[in-house]
């Protein structure tokens, strides 16, 4: 059976609790997802220090998932938007490595330009660098960020939903 290791770059374990089940839903039983939490950094990623950390905490989660298995993984996915550790993970792994933004950016570009909208004003930069660095500034038409973060848009999701559309 192939097996997938989700990363969570945050500390999180409801927000790894939920990409485990959404992740293993989409896979289906064909694949064994595995899903690990940082164990150290911020429970939301939301500004460039924690980005950093976050980047540090996906290789820790990477070599500790490695040292407490006999087999290595068939491919690795960082679940965070903004795959924080995705270029330094892929450059030390020898199985493939993505993330959640990269495969987002990958499948809105085949059908055209792309824009993305999210919470928390200081993604904005941090999401430009990293497609500027996957090669899709060409795609992407803008990002739009509002004020509050994704964890407060989560908190209250219909109200997320009203300013996101606005």
């Amino acid at each position: 059976m192939r097996q997938l290791l989700v990363i969570n770059p945050n500390t999180s374990g409801r927000v790894s609790d939920l990409l485990h089940q959404h992740v293993q839903q989409a896979v289906g039983p064909q694949v064994q997802v595995r899903t690990v939490t940082a164990r150290f950094g911020s429970p939301y990623i939301a500004d460039e220090a924690s980005y950093a950390v976050a980047a540090h905490a996906t290789l820790d989660a990477w070599a500790a998932a490695l040292a407490s298995t006999a087999k290595p993984p068939d491919a690795v996915l960082i679940g965070c938007f903004g795959d924080p550790g995705l270029l330094a993970l892929r450059d030390s792994s020898p199985v493939p490595v993505t993330g959640l933004a990269e495969a987002a950016f990958i499948e809105a570009a085949r059908h055209g330009r792309y824009a993305i909208v999210t919470g928390g004003v200081r993604w904005g930069p941090m999401l430009q660098r990293l497609a500027q660095a996957l090669g899709q500034s060409q795609q992407l038409a803008g990002i739009h960020t509002v004020t509050p973060t994704g964890a407060q848009l989560a908190a209250n999701p219909a109200a997320a939903r009203q300013l996101l559309a606005q």
